[in-house]
């Protein structure tokens, strides 16, 4: 690999000119940590897996610019890393917080002669990319474009919505997710365990109940676990006759200043929890519902699955005693999906308490209960000539749609007439909300 060192203004703090491994023993636990080879790298698999494109092109150093999105701790810092340490090219670094378009052109300046005068290639690592305006994206782009300087690029931020269109047609989008709690407890593991970059000097013993409670507090965030773990680590008392550092559940809540709830997604906690969710939205009991809401928020449940049973209860236990509450459950849904936690928080709610005070029915649920019951373990019934399809050659011969009535040639746009071969009772209307409606509506149109 060809030597290298930055210019002092690069950003020392990550790509310094100090290329020893020697952790910084002053830095935070999180960053002490940091990967020093892919193999070490927790995460991320859809990318960096064995034969995935972003990990081939960083092993045959052929990577071209890219921004690295999501959300905090989950790794975009550590690739700059492991990307500093590998590529042959000259590493700079800025923060698009604290630098401009100064900065910019003094970093492309010398890609530019560097280029010229070795053919050496320089990585622009561009922390918050999202912060550069328009005109300082701009300045980026001819030199991204004939291959002078490959940009890496990383935000929490949409790049869609927050970087413009040529910088990234030019680039590789690399999507990042949140850690899953598995990924996390690995890294807490391997810190409880390191003795030169992590705790492993210190007589710890962490209780797997706090490993747990830490993995899941984090949302998915390695910084937030490991930050909170080494923060629980040094405020502890030792014991005064071993020495040993004991840390259980109530420590790794003290170090998050978040209780630990009971709740586990393969638990009864799980599946107690939903069940009175559910229940509440049913027995109409907003507040009671926006409880559970919350439990199951605060403890890390996902919000899909929560918005998943809000629009079943809204159909099923609803109905159309206010045919609204399918449209706001679904939007609740959408919004999940488009917004994420925690500010979809707020729709789930709005959805929670819409449901919970619409009035009831589940006429319509019982109906499809009992006509699939009826084609299930009854006798198939035949579709009548008259309901056939006829727009077809050889139709007509068959007697297919002989006689059928066409509903909007008739006063009130309807007709009676046999639309099933025999009769049949499915739909029973209650007399709750706008249901009513439809309960007399039916009775004027066929009397009992």
């Amino acid at each position: 690999m060809a030597s290298r060192r930055p210019s002092p203004t690069a950003g020392g703090d990550l790509f310094g000119s100090n290329q020893s491994n020697a952790p910084d023993a002053h830095a935070p636990l999180a960053a002490r940590m940091r990967p020093r080879a892919l193999e070490e790298f927790i995460g991320q698999s859809h990318l960096l897996g064995p034969g995935k494109l972003l990990r081939r092109a960083i092993e045959s150093d052929r990577l071209t610019s890219v921004i690295l999105y999501g959300p905090p701790g989950c790794g975009k810092t550590a690739l700059g890393f492991l990307l500093a340490a590998r590529t042959q090219a000259h590493v700079e670094r800025l923060n698009a917080v604290a630098a401009g378009v100064e900065e910019l052109r003094r970093v492309i300046q010398g890609a530019r002669a560097r280029r010229q005068t070795s053919g050496g290639r320089t990585l622009l690592f561009l922390d918050e990319i999202h912060r550069f305006n328009k005109a300082q994206q701009d300045v980026l782009m001819p030199e991204v474009e004939d291959g002078t300087l490959i940009l890496v690029g990383a935000t929490t931020h949409n790049p869609f919505f927050s970087i413009v269109s040529p910088l990234l047609s030019r680039s590789l989008v690399a999507e990042f997710r949140p850690l899953l709690e598995e990924d996390l407890k690995v890294l807490l593991h391997r810190a409880i365990a390191d003795p030169e970059r992590g705790l492993g000097k210190m007589k710890l013993a962490v209780a797997p109940e706090a490993v747990e409670f830490l993995a899941k507090i984090s949302d998915g965030d390695a910084r937030r676990a490991l930050n909170a773990l080494e923060l629980a680590a040094i405020t502890t008392p030792a014991d005064p006759k071993t020495g040993e550092v004991r840390i259980g559940t109530a420590e790794a809540q003290e170090s998050v200043q978040k209780k630990m709830i009971r709740y586990d997604a393969d638990d009864d906690a799980h599946y107690d929890t939903i069940s009175a969710y559910i229940k509440s939205l049913r027995g109409s009991d907003p507040d009671a519902a926006l409880y559970w809401l919350a439990k199951m928020l605060t403890a890390g449940e996902d919000p899909r699955f929560i918005a998943r049973r809000l629009v079943i209860c809204a159909a099923e236990d609803v109905g159309l005693a206010d045919p609204q509450a399918l449209l706001v459950a679904t939007a609740a849904a959408q919004a999940v999906e488009f917004v994420g936690m925690p500010e979809c928080r707020i729709p789930l709610a709005e959805g929670t308490v819409y449901v919970a005070t619409a009035p009831k029915s589940n006429a319509a649920y019982l109906g499809i209960e009992q006509a699939t019951r009826d084609v299930e373990q009854g006798k198939a019934l035949e579709v009548p000539d008259h309901l056939r399809g006829s727009n077809y050659p050889g139709a007509q011969r068959l007697g297919h749609g002989k006689g059928y009535k066409y509903a909007h040639d008739f006063p009130g746009h309807r007709v009676e007439q046999a639309y099933l071969p025999e009769s049949r009772r499915y739909y029973d209307p209650s007399d709750q909300g706008f249901e009513r409606q439809l309960r007399e509506r039916l009775k004027r149109r066929k009397p009992d």
